[in-house]
């Protein structure tokens, strides 16, 4: 058995030890690896709990609702509107922990109504070098994290989930869209759906790996370099800048560095980080 197997199998006796669980399911890379291997380790005592609110798009809501189905996989859906969270719509450097706080909370709930042992998450060990205050809301309600216990990273994950046949092996990476604001500028349902409409029209052009980041009326576009040749041929470059200029953007920029994870976070400080990690 090879070290990615033998991580693979941990996984498994990690989750036939919690016996049943409440899985945070999102849709995304992991929390899928994670929920399909609860489900064939549990059956009926593995149970996805998906968020519903205006951060987090239709695409993925249908997604994860689709997978769902087409396993036979119990899935609760749960309100949770970060937007009516005290502090939230400032955008605070701890915005995340406000969030992951208040949803893991709702998540322990309904774990708890339903008889279900634990909560669990899908960060992985790649996620311990990032700046994630939502971790601390992780170790403050004791919801446990599988993957990083098991040892696997994003690599593992995706390469497992290709041979387990899973959609989502080669997803792009996915974030709530709230981390598309720079920190500091107030969150609003208006602004939230440009971001929306204007990923979603990217999406659509073909382009597989984006983010638009918003700086006041500005989009800030991030893509793999690669495509950028494919954003700024002059049909595909016009056609972009009427529509977000169509959605409210006032101006559209292309990031000349390209995507990147956490890219808000590089105007933090090493105090900032530190703050809000502990």
């Amino acid at each position: 058995m090879d070290l990615r197997q033998e991580k693979y199998q941990a996984l498994r006796d990690c989750l036939r030890h919690l016996g049943s669980v409440a899985v945070a399911f999102s849709g995304g890379v992991d929390s899928t690896f994670l929920l399909w291997t609860a489900h064939d380790v549990l059956g009926n005592q593995a149970v996805a709990v998906t968020a519903s609110s205006c951060s987090f798009p239709e695409r993925e809501r249908r997604e994860a609702a689709d997978f769902c189905g087409s396993h036979g996989i119990s899935q609760v859906i749960c309100p949770s509107e970060e937007l009516d969270i005290e502090g939230f719509r400032q955008n605070p450097p701890d915005r995340c922990y406000l969030c992951k706080r208040e949803l893991f909370g709702k998540i322990c709930a309904i774990a708890q109504e339903r008889g279900l042992n634990a909560v669990i998450e899908g960060s992985n060990v790649d996620d311990e070098g990032d700046y994630r205050p939502g971790m601390r809301a992780v170790r403050e309600l004791g919801v446990v994290s599988p993957l990083r216990q098991a040892g696997l990273t994003k690599d593992d994950i995706r390469l497992l989930s290709k041979e387990l046949g899973l959609p989502t092996w080669d997803k792009p990476s996915f974030a709530c869209l709230a981390s598309r604001f720079v920190y500091g500028e107030t969150i609003t349902e208006e602004k939230l759906r440009m971001v929306d409409r204007a990923e979603q029209l990217l999406l659509e052009l073909g382009f597989r790996q984006v983010r638009v980041r918003i700086h006041g009326t500005i989009a800030r576009i991030e893509l793999q370099p690669e495509d950028f040749p494919k954003l700024l041929a002059e049909d595909t470059r016009r056609l972009v800048y009427d529509r977000l200029k169509s959605y409210g953007f006032t101006y559209v920029a292309l990031d000349l560095l390209g995507y990147r994870t956490g890219s808000m976070n590089e105007t933090l400080s090493a105090q900032d980080r530190r703050n809000n990690d502990a």
